[in-house]
């Protein structure tokens, strides 16, 4: 295993469980400080235990990127535990579908534009600030394959806001360059995530219908995703700057 960001500290929102964890676990194992942020304790702390049981350096902070004072305070205690704050991945994000544009329920709506989309402003802008003023960094956002690059009817809402995500980091990324701030984003597709279950389908189920819908005939593993995350946000990446990584297999080919 190499050691890409030892002696750095990284900032990793929705850590407790699915992506997040396994990309917070990736940086621990390449040697970052990791700071695991989410709404929930619990689940942090299981993350931070397992780093810990595997020999590394993380704390947990509670934090709601839908505040924009949550997200700054959550910044401010990064730099406090760790020194500084090198990387940051906002992976923070929920899930609603059933339903077409025309009947979109708007609670479902808002829920999507305060946490998928404006949470990841929030997480930029206190990044940004920080990072601009302290020699520059590394920022990686999660959108989606769904959005930006391949539409499916019943998702409308979560489509929306995901293709947000890849524009915001594509224009954050030229506006921040010049600051020593680089922003990519990584487009999952279906992968080792609840997310990416049906209602109602089981694991094995959900195999069996990737074996159809996916060129690769799988989903792709949460190692896999964090590979992604962990090579645009290293110095192998170092003149990658606004691209949206689509890791779904050929779905979106």
């Amino acid at each position: 295993m190499s050691a890409r960001f030892t002696g750095r500290t990284a900032l990793v929102t929705g850590a407790g469980s699915g992506l997040g964890r396994a990309i917070a676990l990736a940086f621990a194992a390449e040697g970052a400080r990791v700071v695991a942020a989410g709404r929930t304790a619990g689940p942090l702390d299981g993350t931070v235990a397992l780093i810990e049981a595997a020999g590394g350096t993380a704390a947990a902070v509670t934090a709601d990127v839908a505040s924009a004072g949550s997200t700054r305070d959550l910044v401010r205690r990064t730099v406090e535990l760790f020194g500084g704050l090198d990387v940051a991945v906002n992976n923070a994000g929920v899930f609603r579908g059933g339903h077409s544009a025309a009947d979109f329920p708007l609670e479902d709506w808002r829920t999507l534009l305060d946490i998928n989309v404006t949470g990841v402003l929030h997480a930029l802008q206190a990044e940004v600030a920080h990072m601009r003023a302290h020699g520059g960094g590394a920022i990686v956002n999660i959108a989606s394959n769904l959005g930006p690059h391949v539409r499916i009817p019943g998702v409308f809402g979560y489509q929306v806001s995901k293709a947000a995500v890849s524009a915001i980091t594509r224009a954050a990324a030229l506006d921040h360059i010049a600051d020593g701030v680089r922003i990519n984003a990584v487009s999952p597709g279906a992968s080792e995530s609840t997310m990416s279950l049906l209602p109602g389908e089981s694991e094995a189920e959900r195999e069996v219908r990737m074996k159809e819908q996916s060129p690769l005939g799988r989903i792709s593993s949460a190692a896999e995703v964090a590979a992604a995350v962990l090579y645009l946000a290293s110095d192998d990446a170092a003149s990658v700057v606004g691209t949206d990584l689509v890791i779904d297999g050929g779905v979106s080919a």
